[in-house]
């Protein structure tokens, strides 16, 4: 690159140095005081680094003289483009590496199409805009290339810009904000390809340029797999790799982004690949999104949108012609996305709100417009000096970005029930576009049989599973920090010791999703939460809705020991365990592991005997939903077993026959009638779709009370790996009158109580399930 052959050689490299920092540094205060008064009105942190560009630069600040001669030197800029240029290639692996990609995959088409139409009205509306401007300004040469130019400033979606602020408005997880960032991509790619080719002095040449780049993208593809598999086998008992080998893969990462950008071309595409590309499993992407995420988010990126800001000056908008020409380009900018995205999401059949909401989106600007612009001769834009095109796509950027994130801000302030975290059981929705679930453990003890749920569940679905794994550490009231200088410390620790919290758990824990994940191509992602007991819900809850699950299985706080018998374990699980019953937007498992002789990782050499136990209500209709996900596991065998509480029941069998319903008896029967209903029209449906089908077994145990329920419990203890029930909402069952006596547990009711005890003396691993209810009163 230019510009880092001209820092190289500057004669007096200290000052322009002192610049930038300054200038970052000035950046990030005002951005943060501005985010501390925007964030009041729901406005995203881009938002407010942009303003803080605009305060610091020539538009405000900049004015002054003094700062003037502070901030603008002559080699400054040259400075500002190389960190620019590192900062975007860095961000860009960063998306690559963090990206959906089962989901991209499922979803291309309708991103294409969605991009499809921005892209076609936003090349209409350009070439209207472009030839407009030509004729006004006087523009009699590269008539061409300024069209182009044009046409991208109102075509383009700046994929980080996007990212950025769907993660910051928290709806990342959520089906619109992966398709806008992945219709982004596909618009910024398409972008990017064109001002290549139509910009090319010898397209051959370039042409033949472009497809060396592409070996050299797919050879360092190949060199990163390998050296990440290498540097995961290297050291196994570390949490992260070294220093080095960090330092390493973010220098072959710098080094092919600035040889690409030597020589015109844009290595954004060829930085996306390399972290779309890399492997997701093992320490190695586990120690490059560590290092990198923090210093990206906190630093790099604000200062990234606060330097956009900083290169316009807004004084240009104080004549005439040119505040005309602005307003008319970002209404045709903002107009040419929402037209095209409506368009194709009628086409799709996606909510109008959903489209306007994708279309501002996709409005958002501030990567390849910039980068274009940077690249362009001195020559060029002196001969385009009356039109000012510079100052004028830069003007163009800033403002349609504010406004975009803005609007988008509101919308889903306003609509927020419609975009947040549907809160809907497994009963109700069939899940079939995906099925997101959070199993949580807190020590590495449990690991494996949460890996085996994660496992039965993605293995069985033909519907996509997006699975977490939540590391919950409890954080100590008292503890000595360290008091290391820096070099004290070992290679690849970090300064801060909150990474030492989870302890050796960390490690086992690691260790056993990389050995599930590269054996069964099955991505776990994992997150962990370090916090007091009494607020540790909290944490969990809010990353229920952040993350938009659907279930989430806690660990029961006792565990067994050698001989067989349930010892409990730390007071603070319990009480976490209570809390997210009571709080938790989605459906809770409790899962009671038996790891000697209970549920183990569903494979061909274990087979695993499953059980559901159906007394009727809305949790084990839960339960019942649940165990329908893996009755299609090839090592699962599911058994249904339907408690009635007398022999002389109406309903002795089932038939593949359809059950009648009144419907205006139906609106005089009691509650409890209506719930037996909707029991007997439930089970039926299963009945005929999994058990005449052979996918699960069917057995009926008829019983009085809780006294004969308790003897046939501890009949079949021995013959299930895994037992699964509902938590309550049985009301005044007499299946289970009395057994609540005895209980000692009541967050898994009456019947989980007894199968988690010791005096049961069952080999088979409990999991008891709640299902969310709007109301929640009680844990009984």
């Amino acid at each position: 690159m230019e510009a880092a052959r001209r820092v190289l050689c500057v004669t007096d490299p200290f000052n322009p140095l002192i610049t930038t920092f300054a200038q970052s540094a000035g950046i990030l205060v005002i951005s943060h005081c501005f985010h501390l008064f925007l964030k009041q009105f729901g406005q995203p942190g881009p938002v407010a680094q942009i303003l803080a560009g605009i305060v610091l630069g020539p538009s405000l600040l900049s004015r002054i003289p003094k700062v003037n001669r502070f901030f603008i030197q002559s080699s400054t800029a040259d400075y500002y483009e190389v960190f620019e240029t590192i900062f975007r290639t860095i961000f860009m692996f960063l998306i690559g590496l963090e990206m959906d990609i089962p989901y991209m995959r499922r979803n291309l088409r309708k991103a294409s199409i969605i991009a499809s139409g921005g892209v076609i009205v936003g090349v209409l509306f350009g070439i209207v805009v472009s030839l407009t401007l030509i004729i006004l300004s006087k523009i009699r040469s590269q008539l061409f290339d300024f069209s182009t130019i044009i046409i991208i400033a109102l075509t383009n979606s700046a994929s980080p810009v996007v990212f950025r602020l769907a993660t910051e408005l928290k709806f990342l997880t959520s089906d619109t904000g992966r398709l806008a960032v992945c219709a982004s991509l596909i618009t910024e790619m398409f972008c990017v390809l064109w001002r290549s080719v139509s910009l090319a002095v010898d397209p051959w040449k370039n042409l033949g340029t472009g497809i060396l780049f592409l070996l050299m993208t797919v050879t360092l593809v190949g060199v990163n797999k390998y050296l990440a598999s290498w540097c995961n086998q290297r050291i196994r008992n570390q949490k992260y790799v070294t220093n080095t080998e960090f330092l390493v893969f973010l220098f072959l990462l710098i080094a092919a982004s600035l040889f690409i950008e030597e020589y015109g071309f844009n290595g954004a595409i060829s930085c996306f690949m390399f972290g779309l590309m890399f492997p997701r499993e093992g320490k190695t992407t586990r120690t490059l999104l560590h290092k990198l995420s923090y210093a990206t988010y906190n630093f790099m990126l604000p200062v990234y949108f606060g330097y956009i800001g900083f290169q316009i000056n807004v004084s240009v908008l104080g004549r005439l012609k040119p505040l005309i020409t602005v307003i008319v380009m970002i209404i045709m900018s903002i107009a040419s996305k929402i037209i095209g995205t409506l368009v194709a999401c009628r086409y799709l059949k996606i909510s109008t709100d959903e489209g306007i909401v994708l279309g501002f989106l996709l409005d958002l600007k501030g990567n390849a417009e910039l980068q274009i612009l940077g690249k362009l001769p001195m020559e060029t834009l002196k001969q385009w000096e009356e039109a000012d095109v510079h100052n004028m796509v830069l003007t163009v950027v800033v403002i349609n970005t504010v406004i975009a994130g803005g609007v988008v801000a509101q919308i889903l302030r306003k609509k927020e029930e419609y975009f947040s975290h549907s809160h809907t059981s497994l009963e109700l929705g069939e899940h079939e576009s995906e099925l997101r679930m959070l199993a949580c453990v807190y020590g590495s003890r449990n690991i494996s049989s949460k890996i085996g749920l994660i496992s039965a569940f993605s293995e069985s679905l033909k519907t996509p599973v997006t699975a977490y794994l939540m590391h919950l550490v409890e954080l100590p009231r008292k503890r000595t920090k360290k008091n290391l200088m820096y070099h004290q410390l070992q290679d690849g620790d970090q300064y801060s010791d909150e990474e030492d919290y989870g302890g050796n758990d960390v490690v086992e824990i690691n260790d056993a999703v990389d050995a599930y994940t590269l054996e069964t191509k099955v991505l776990i992602r994992q997150k962990k939460v370090v916090s007091y007991f009494e607020r540790m819900y909290e944490e969990v809850c809010d990353s229920i809705e952040d993350l938009r699950v659907s279930i989430i299985f806690l660990t029961f706080h006792k565990h067994q020991r050698l001989d067989g018998k349930m010892e409990s374990g730390k007071d603070g699980m319990r009480t976490t365990n209570h809390k997210v019953l009571r709080h938790a937007p989605c459906s809770v498992g409790i899962f009671v592991d038996r790891w000697q002789t209970g549920f183990q990782q569903p494979s061909s050499q274990s087979v695993q005997n499953i059980a559901t136990l159906f007394f009727g209500g809305p949790d084990d209709r839960e339960a019942l939903a649940c165990s329908k996900m893996i009755a299609a596991h090839p090592h699962i065998h599911l058994t249904l077993i339907h408690f009635q509480s007398s022999p002389s029941s109406k309903q002795t069998g089932y038939t593949s026959g359809t059950l009648h319903r009144n419907d205006e008896l139906l609106m005089e029967m009691s509650t409890h009638e209506i719930e037996a209903e909707i029991d007997r029209a439930f089970m039926q449906d299963f009945f005929n779709r999994y058990v005449m089908s052979g996918q699960a077994g069917y057995v009926e145990k008829y019983v009085e009370n809780g006294t004969q329920t308790a003897e046939a419990l501890r009949d079949i203890h021995d013959t299930f790996s895994l037992l699964i029930v509902g938590k309550g909402g049985r009301g005044n069952s007499p299946m289970t009158t009395g057994m609540s006596d005895w209980e000692e547990c009541p967050e898994l009711g009456t019947v989980g109580d007894l199968l988690a005890s010791s005096e049961l003396n069952t080999n088979s691993s409990v999991l008891v399930i709640q299902q969310y209810r709007h109301s929640r009163n009680d844990l009984n």
